[in-house]
This record gives structure tokens, C-alpha cells and sequence, in this order.
């Protein structure tokens, strides 16, 4: 079993950049997909991010290609999302998962274990 424990969220001005970790525990940590889901008020949980077990493939949601960088440290099971040039659509609480296989996954039903989620703000 896999617990994630994401931290970093906060308030920030548009322009700024936050940097989200995800703290994973478990034995299988090291060799699975991990990723970064977002979710809006009213709004469906939407995929931000993915990264392979190795680190060697990434893959981003058409909204942050080229501000946000998802990266992982298998050694201390953390994986970490760096936002840049943020804006207030990007103003939602923001979720790491972990999945059951090993590659980059996009869609929500690929993932088993879940993060309670951080608040990202982003004011105008």
C-alpha cells in the first residue's frame, strides 16, 4: 500500500511559482507512475501532470505544458511539481496519485492511491 501526503500549496500572485511535493510511503513507491491531478470548484478533477517510475518520461495537460515541471526523487520517495507563471485559472486543489503500473498515465481510473489534496491560489 501506498500513503502520499502532498504539501507546498498556498496563495500566490499570477506571475508567481509555487512548488508542490508529494511525500509517498510503501515499498512500491519507487516503481510506479505517479501523477498530478487538479480539481476547481464545480469543476471535474483534471489531469495536470504524469511521470514515469524511472523519471524518464514526463507528460503534461495542454494548460501547463511549458510553466509546470513534474519531477521525482525515488531515493526519498517525494515527487515534486514546480510551477511557473501561474494564473488564476490554475486556482484549485491539487492532488497526487500514485498508479498500478509503471508508465505515464492521464486518466483518473489509472491511479490506486491518492494524496488529500493541497489548496493552490492564484490571485489576479
Amino acid at each position: 500500500q501506498v500513503q502520499l501526503v502532498e504539501s507546498g500549496g498556498g496563495l500566490v500572485q499570477a506571475g508567481g511559482s509555487l512548488r508542490l511535493s508529494c511525500a509517498g510511503s510503501g515499498r512500491t513507491f519507487s516503481s510506479s507512475g505517479m501523477g498530478w491531478f487538479r480539481q476547481a470548484p464545480g469543476k471535474e478533477r483534471e489531469f495536470v501532470a504524469a511521470i514515469s517510475w524511472s523519471g524518464g518520461i514526463t507528460y503534461y495537460g495542454d494548460s501547463v505544458k511549458g510553466r509546470f515541471t513534474i519531477s521525482r526523487d525515488n531515493a526519498k520517495n517525494t515527487v515534486y511539481l514546480q510551477m511557473n507563471s501561474l494564473i488564476p485559472e490554475d486556482t484549485a486543489v491539487y492532488y497526487c496519485a500514485a498508479a498500478r503500473g509503471g508508465s505515464y498515465y492521464l486518466n483518473t481510473y489509472e491511479y490506486e492511491y491518492w494524496g488529500q489534496g493541497t489548496q493552490v491560489t492564484v490571485s489576479s
